[in-house]
């Protein structure tokens, strides 16, 4: 049976990710990354939460130097968390440099070593315009790249790559998930704070208009 490794952060992509795969019939593994991030806290018990519920291997590979040497106000030791709409361009204070370049990275070598045959990473089309490491042209270049780095025996895919977050949010209401137990809000705080960029995107997602989110905001 091939086996795929998804980096699951506990959020709602990753998390309708992993769904979607289990109801493929795909043996799964999960990778979690702890790299300092001011949601980091929040994200990680749920990716660990729905691991143990499908009884799925799940690996956190801590990465504290990101933390410590980048320059991100997603980080704790970056600036606060902006508020506004995703495709704002203060919202660009969020981007972490080359952090989905290094996660894959480790991910594809994780592979490598278990036999795995892919890596699955959730990022969507409303990624495109703030986060250079989600955009298709990274996609396709650093496919090649692992696919020839693990002398062509793991790829890289990005099933999500042409559907945006409320597509996302459809699908993991169809497969079952419950988001009131995946995190968004950028500030980790005890709830989401319903102002930021991740949270807008959240709202939007589950349809929040609509009255169809569940979860609790600040505001």
């Amino acid at each position: 049976m091939t086996v795929s490794i998804i980096v699951l952060s506990g959020g709602m992509d990753s998390t309708v990710l992993l769904a979607d795969a289990l109801n493929k019939g795909i043996s799964t593994k999960a990778l979690s990354f702890d790299y300092g991030s001011k949601h980091n806290d929040r994200e990680l018990p749920f990716a660990a939460a729905v691991c143990k519920k499908n009884a799925i291997d799940h690996q956190i590979v801590r990465l504290p130097f990101i933390n410590e040497i980048f320059s991100s106000s997603l980080l704790r030791s970056g600036d606060n968390i902006p508020e506004g709409a995703y495709d704002e361009p203060t919202m660009k204070s969020t981007v972490v440099p080359f952090r989905n370049g290094i996660m894959l990275s480790i991910a594809a070598g994780y592979a490598e070593s278990v036999g795995a045959e892919s890596v699955l990473l959730g990022s969507h089309s409303g990624d495109h315009f703030i986060y250079p490491d989600c955009r298709p042209e990274f996609n396709g270049a650093f496919s090649q790249a692992v696919f020839l780095g693990t002398d062509r025996k793991v790829k890289l895919s990005f099933p999500f790559a042409d559907i945006d977050k409320r597509d996302i949010g459809d699908l993991g209401k169809k497969l079952g998930v419950d988001f009131k137990l995946t995190w968004t809000c950028y500030k980790g705080e005890e709830i989401h704070c319903g102002k930021c960029g991740a949270c807008d995107e959240r709202k939007y997602a589950l349809r929040f208009n609509e009255g169809l989110d569940e979860t609790e905001y600040e505001f």
